[in-house]
């Protein structure tokens, strides 16, 4: 008995959903970048050769890539460990950690931001407690630092993280573990050699997201990176909302996208070439 329906046309409803709204703002986006001033009307790639060509607008961008590899590690330092704990938890407690590791993606990250604002801030939460203790005498200067900015982030996007890596450890099977402790390997040994590689393709999913997420953080890089801090998403609202130049503006946003998309793509590939995706 032939289907109802061809399995094209059950895809075609999100193809049409992607075209729409996907590809077609992307490629609105790409057609008003290749345009060389403000009033749309002539075309060339001067403002990609205004882009790539002044060592101002490449160091913003290497800025705000390293600030996104920067929060990845971060979120995947404290991540790794808080997920390879969810597993080893009994059903109880793993209820209450699940609901902690998703609490924060049902508050707004504006809320989440301006939450960061108060604990970083001359009289927030962090120097309130050190002088109370008597550990600093001087206020700290943690808001408007990359460093806040980067903690502000991996905390953001620390669910994209744990979520995809909670995921992996649990189809990992315990006999493998086991397996590996009766032949003699230690509990590192394990973990390097069994844990870690089978745990591959959610680590590479979990740094993929929180990397692109980090990149494109509006609302958090401004906020707690404040105007001493540039990066590309504000450099985009600066050229586009104040300079009016849109066509540079769509430039920027390219620039952007294609940069992100060319570290994923990396990424992904040598992530694939890992033992988790071989054997898995």
């Amino acid at each position: 008995m032939k289907p109802i329906f061809q399995e094209w046309q059950l895809a075609l409803p999100l193809g049409v959903f992607f075209a729409v709204f996907v590809f077609m703002p992307l490629a609105m986006l790409g057609y008003v970048s290749l345009h060389q001033g403000t009033d749309l009307k002539a075309m060339g790639l001067a403002q990609y050769a205004k882009f790539f060509l002044d060592g101002f607008n490449l160091g913003i961008l290497g800025s705000t890539l390293w600030l996104a590899a920067k929060t990845t590690l971060l979120a995947l330092l404290i991540g790794y460990p808080l997920a390879y704990l969810y597993t080893l938890a009994p059903p109880k407690l793993q209820r209450v950690m699940i609901l902690l590791i998703v609490l924060p993606l049902l508050t707004s990250a504006v809320v989440r931001t301006f939450a960061w604002v108060v604990i970083l801030g001359r009289q927030g939460i962090i120097n309130t407690l050190l002088q109370s203790y008597g550990w600093i005498e001087a206020p700290l200067k943690l808001l408007y630092t990359p460093g806040g900015v980067t903690v502000a982030l991996a905390q953001i996007e620390m669910p994209l993280m744990v979520l995809p890596l909670i995921t992996a450890l649990s189809n990992i099977d315990p006999n493998l573990r086991q397996a590996s402790q009766v032949l003699g390997a230690g509990r590192w040994r394990t973990f390097f050699q069994v844990t870690l590689p089978l745990s591959m393709p959610g680590l590479l999913a979990g740094c993929l997201l929180v990397f692109a997420a980090a990149a494109s953080a509006f609302v958090t890089q401004t906020l707690v990176g404040g105007g001493q801090q540039i990066f590309m998403p504000f450099y985009i609202y600066q050229q586009a909302i104040q300079a009016n130049d849109y066509p540079f503006a769509a430039t920027i946003a390219m620039a952007l996208l294609v940069s992100v998309l060319v570290v994923v793509t990396v990424a992904n590939v040598l992530g694939r070439r890992s033992k988790g995706f071989v054997h898995a």
